[in-house]
């Protein structure tokens, strides 16, 4: 894979225990995504390129979590409680080497708010910071790999793309919930014909 180090940078989404095996929300073979997001993180940090992981980052009775209570709204999913501040599930997967991470974003963590992209919270509005901190990097390709494919990781791509960043999927990198049935294959679609383009 040929890359343009000056202008890339890989995003690691969401790679945290309770996406992965065991977790709250977990997702299947969810850790099988660290090792390749690991091989080409170092192919970033050598050529001092930016590699950032985000991170959900709920407080506890986060409007997500379907331990609340409420009805979820028109098209809203509501979770197990997942991801909370400071506990084991919020942490990164053990597999998934931070070394080469030049930084950390955290997201979902205004409590009555969800954020699934690393760009916007889910009102579209909000922005997270992470757009204006690759742009003051001369960044115009991202290369984006995590969980899950088809929340987070969708989100993600589909907001770069409107954005106008280059943005890459690595298929080998990315594990989805598929929920509702389906919603992987859905998504890969939607990414494809938005101009995302699956490597």
């Amino acid at each position: 894979m040929d890359i343009n180090f000056e202008k890339s940078a890989l995003l690691e989404i969401d790679v945290q225990n309770d996406f992965c095996p065991g977790g709250a929300l977990a997702v299947a073979d969810g850790d099988k995504v660290a090792a390749p997001l690991n091989g080409l993180a170092r192919r970033f940090a050598a050529a001092g390129a930016p590699v950032i992981a985000t991170q959900d980052w709920h407080p506890a009775g986060h409007c997500s979590f379907a331990s609340t209570g409420r009805a979820a709204g028109e098209g809203e999913v509501l979770w197990p409680d997942h991801c909370v501040q400071g506990t084991a599930g919020a942490d990164f997967h053990p597999g998934l080497d931070l070394r080469p991470v030049t930084l950390i974003l955290h997201k979902g963590f205004r409590p009555s708010l969800d954020s699934y992209s690393a760009f916007f919270e889910n009102d579209r509005k909000t922005a997270t910071g992470l757009a204006a901190y690759l742009k003051g990097l001369a960044v115009d390709t991202v290369y984006l790999g995590g969980l899950a494919t088809d929340y987070c990781v969708f989100f993600s791509a589909m907001d770069a793309v409107k954005l106008r960043f280059t943005v890459y999927l690595l298929r080998d990198a990315v594990r989805g919930v598929n929920y509702p049935e389906g919603s992987v294959e859905k998504a890969l679609s939607a990414m494809e014909s938005a101009g995302v383009i699956l490597l």
